[in-house]
């Protein structure tokens, strides 16, 4: 078989295209293959489809193809134009590759592969890019996976802040529950930040919306007050903030307690900062002897820590009137414990008790949630970080997003 036909073959063309001509460079290790068309041939208008007579051609053009035997494989051809009645002069699609591409689909779908595998700059690295040019890979891949995706809205969804910097900057990301893929991302924590992840819903396709799993962050409560039909029923405040929020709490009663203990020689709270924020069953075993002489003591940290287990139950039950009965008898005995970060604490989840046992009627949480935030660490990570908030939203949605990344 002659090299133009080894090579009409492996880029799959049909008539009016062929390959003319291929060049073989040594010295670059390089080929370069020349797509050439039948002169006589008519094309389809890109927009329309109507067949119209050649107009020209545009100057040449080279895309990058799948290497031949760890050769760089170049791909040339002067793509026609045609006059549309209706268009006008347009540049016609070619089979090889989409329109704008720099790349050959082969060449994309293979460069996806190995982006979805390692960082964008080992990436590059392997494919022989710049740093630039895989990241535009990647950018054109969430384009057309965002395009191809239905605009509506997941009916169980997840809303949650990620840290992405140094100091108080935030984005705020928002999941689709069911199938655990972020579904868009901004930045900030805020109503406006929220807002421009759920922008392109109409009023309509939110009432399809069954449940919220969010933390108690007031900008998120607001607007989804605002925009979600029958709010008050269908925000579910996350268990696992709930119990982050005490955690904090057990921790400062800690730190409290052992400012008084030390000057009097007891330093019984010394080192066992990160004891008392394990569950129970959580603790290791390197703890669990001198924990358990700790939590039976009378320390104030101890009953914290007791409150914070206790509260852990409220979401083993299984109705929401016991439920409600297991809230109240615990609210009790935090308000009455004289540990003031704790009740604190309880005081705050009590102004959003609604939304803590609408769980009951909906069990959803931002588990996936702080699944996902574990990968989008990782990105960040490996990338040793993003100073850009796109191309962090573009690695997001390329990894985690559960988009049709390849072109057709």
């Amino acid at each position: 078989m002659r090299d133009v036909e080894l090579y009409r073959h492996l880029l799959g063309l049909q008539a009016p295209w062929t390959v003319g001509q291929v060049t073989l460079d040594l010295k670059e290790h390089r080929v370069d293959v020349f797509a050439h068309h039948d002169s006589r041939a008519k094309w389809p208008c890109p927009q329309c489809g109507v067949i119209c007579p050649l107009h020209d051609h545009e100057p040449e053009r080279t895309w990058r193809h799948l290497d031949s035997c760890q050769f760089r494989t170049l791909l040339h051809a002067r793509v026609p134009r045609v006059q549309c009645e209706q268009h006008g002069i347009r540049q016609v699609a070619v089979p090889w590759a989409e329109p704008m591409a720099r790349f050959t689909k082969l060449f994309e779908r293979m460069a996806i592969d190995v982006l979805q595998e390692t960082s964008v700059r080992a990436g590059a690295r392997l494919l022989g890019l710049s740093w630039d040019e895989a990241h535009h890979l990647m950018e054109r891949a969430v384009e057309r996976g965002l395009a191809r995706r239905p605009n509506e809205p997941p009916r169980q969804m997840g809303v949650d802040e990620k840290a992405i910097g140094a100091g108080q900057s935030y984005a705020t990301v928002v999941y689709d529950i069911q199938t655990s893929h972020v579904v868009e991302m901004n930045p900030g924590r805020s109503k406006a930040a929220l807002l421009a992840c759920l922008g392109s819903y109409t009023p309509q396709q939110m009432a399809q919306i069954q449940g919220v799993a969010l933390d108690m962050c007031p900008p998120y409560i607001q607007l989804l007050h605002e925009v979600l039909p029958d709010a008050p029923t269908k925000l579910v405040f996350d268990p696992y903030h709930v119990v982050a929020h005490l955690n904090k709490a057990v921790d400062q009663v800690r730190r409290q307690e052992n400012q008084v203990l030390r000057p009097q020689g007891d330093d019984s709270l010394v080192g066992t900062k990160y004891m008392w924020l394990y569950g129970e069953e959580n603790l290791p075993d390197k703890y669990q002897v001198d924990f358990e002489a700790l939590r039976h003591s009378t320390l104030k940290t101890a009953r914290a820590w007791a409150l914070k287990e206790s509260l852990r139950r409220l979401w083993d039950c299984e109705e929401l009137e016991e439920g409600q009965q297991w809230w109240k008898r615990w609210y009790f005995w935090a308000t009455h414990s004289r540990l003031e970060p704790v009740k604190k604490v309880a005081r705050m989840v009590n102004n959003h008790i609604d939304g803590v046992m609408n769980y009951f009627l909906n069990p959803i949480t931002n588990a996936v949630s702080e699944g996902l935030n574990t990968t989008i660490q990782l990105l960040k990570q490996r990338a040793r970080g993003y100073r850009n908030f796109e191309n962090l939203r573009v690695a997001v949605l390329f990894h985690c997003g559960g988009l049709q990344l390849y072109p057709e």
